[in-house]
């Protein structure tokens, strides 16, 4: 399991940590703490990694900062 602290730009409300949260969900993460422009995020890179985790936010409307 890989732990890591990802910042996430477009995330102004609630609503954003909420689709965030179903965004990450989809992507595989094992475990997401997510706060308005960032996510503590576990994940098992077996099933996941951090392309497919940006691609996901990507298509919900949010994108990594780099």
């Amino acid at each position: 399991m890989k732990k890591l602290k990802i910042f996430i730009e477009g995330m102004t409300c609630q609503h954003c940590v909420m689709r965030v949260n179903e965004a990450l969900q989809k992507a595989e993460v094992e475990e997401a703490e997510v706060k308005i422009g960032e996510a503590l995020i576990v994940f098992d890179e077996n099933k996941t990694n951090l392309e497919r985790i940006s691609r996901t936010l990507a298509e919900a409307g949010y994108r990594l900062k780099s």
